[in-house]
Parts: C-alpha cells; structure tokens; sequence
C-alpha cells in the first residue's frame, strides 16, 4: 500500500497549478523547496487529490523528513490542480474496508487519518494551507489541523460525510467546533452544505482570502515573516498553543511556563534579549 519516496530538491512552483501539472514525477505528494519552506503538494489532480491510503502515507513519511532537515523553517501544503485542495478520502479505496467489517475500517481508514491530521496539527514547523480550490471531508480536516491557512478566492469548504451516512472520521467533530464554534460546526456536519472562501474567513477557518495568482507568493510572504524569528520559539509557541488550547487555563498556563523554559534556556532567547537592549537586529542561531 505504501507508494513512497524521498524528499526531492529545488524545483521551482512552475505548474504547480496547472490542471495537468504533475511535478517531476508521479509521487502521492510531490516536495518542493520554496527558499527556506517547504511545498507540499496532494498530487492527484485527476482524483481532486482525493486521500487515498498512499498518499497519506507517502505525506507522513514526507513531514518525517522535513521535521528531521534544519534548514526548512516552514511548511506550504497545497493540492495540484486549480479545482481542489483535496475532495476528501477516497472512498472508492476505502469502500472495500467498510465493507469487511467496521473494526476494518477503524483501523485502516480511520487510525491512519486521524493519525495524519494529529501529526500535522503537532508538526513542530509552521504549517500553511494554500487552499487552492475546494477542501471537502478530509481536505477539510487537513485544513483545521494545519497551523495557518490561506484559501484562494474561488475555494469552497465542507464536511459532506454526512451524506454517505456516517461522520467526519479525521479529527472534524473535534477540530472544527473549536475553529468556529458549536452551533457553526454543526450546521456544517449536520446538512453536508458547502461554504465559500468569504464565509470560511469570516468563521476563522482560515487567516487570508487572496487571488488564485497570488496564493502561494502570499503563504510564502507569510513563512517568511515567521521565518525571521527564532525557529526556537517558533516551535515553543506552537507547542504551547496546541497543547495548551483544550486545557483548563491553569493546566494551559502550566504547558505556556514549561516551552517558555525550553526557549528561555536557548542561544536565541539570550541573543534575541541582549539585541533588545543593545538596540540592534538579533542574529538567531535558531539553536
């Protein structure tokens, strides 16, 4: 089932976007080097970049890489293609686990997204969504995992599983009535019903509505503004937040202290302290 492949190098965003652009080669989720960022992109335009079990796991095994190579800062996720972000699982490819029994099915299909969109969500490097068309099911939930997002202004959202007669199965019940609210969510889950990129921005699903044109250049406007800061407290601050954000406040408080020692005890809190003071840019090590 896995169909995966190693990190590839430089390439440039040409095509990117293209209807029948395939990168250089074929892979589930082709890597991309965007200066200090990573591009990701769900290579299955033909499909909408549906979820099928290869692509999730060639997309693990890609962040696994990325986490483990210092010189990428932050992480650009896109779909190939300009119709959609992901549609979704793949249900044709997964149809034939619920049909063997639903223990199956939990385990196969549902272990293996939930498993990917905590692994996103947790991922110590920013992670930009660059929703470059529609995000149904598990696109959705893709989005609702990553760090920040950034939705082309034709891009539509949903949670349709309702339709095919059972939840959202990578994290959606959970995940977005903490993005936009109980009530919104449940509207979203309950009638299947697509939003637009306007209503997506103004639910706080996602940061920025930009062109289509201009949808990568602006995620890596936004990398780079993080990028300029400590990859140390990057990463204490994102720990901080999704460890702390479903927590009683003084649980959460405690997470907050515990990454403020970690960065606290680092060249760059020292360095980004005495720059301060010394009136001058700080020279991180992100170390």
């Amino acid at each position: 089932m896995n169909e995966t492949g190693p990190r590839h190098g430089a390439h440039g965003t040409h095509g990117v976007h293209g209807d029948d652009a395939r990168g250089h080669d074929d892979a589930p989720v082709q890597c991309r080097t965007l200066g200090a960022h990573a591009l990701l992109v769900l290579n299955r335009p033909a499909k909408l970049n549906a979820l099928s079990y290869a692509l999730i796991d060639d997309l693990m095994e890609k962040l696994d890489a990325i986490e483990a190579d210092p010189a990428v800062r932050c992480v650009i996720l896109t779909g190939s293609g300009t119709r959609a972000f992901s549609a979704g699982a793949d249900i044709a490819g997964f149809a034939p686990d619920l049909a063997a029994s639903p223990e199956q099915a939990l385990r196969r299909f549902l272990q293996r997204g939930q498993a990917m969109t905590r692994r996103i969500e947790a991922f110590p490097k920013p992670v930009i969504a660059a929703v470059n068309g529609l995000a149904f099911g598990g696109g959705c939930e893709i989005l609702e995992a990553c760090s920040l997002a950034i939705a082309a202004a034709h891009a539509t959202f949903a949670k349709p599983e309702i339709k095919l007669g059972f939840p959202p199965t990578f994290g959606g019940t959970q995940r977005l009535p903490r993005h936009v609210g109980r009530k919104r969510a449940n509207e979203m889950i309950l009638t299947g019903e697509a939003i637009d990129a306007a209503a997506a921005l103004r639910l706080g699903l996602v940061n920025e509505v930009v062109e289509a044109a201009g949808l990568i250049p602006a995620c890596v406007r936004l990398a780079d503004r993080i990028a300029r800061h400590s990859a140390v407290a990057v990463t204490a601050s994102l720990r901080a937040v999704t460890r702390g954000i479903n927590l009683p406040i003084d649980e959460g408080l405690a997470v907050e202290a515990m990454q403020f020692l970690v960065a606290a005890a680092s060249h760059d809190a020292r360095e980004g302290t005495s720059a301060f003071v010394e009136k001058r840019p700080p020279a991180f090590r992100h170390a």
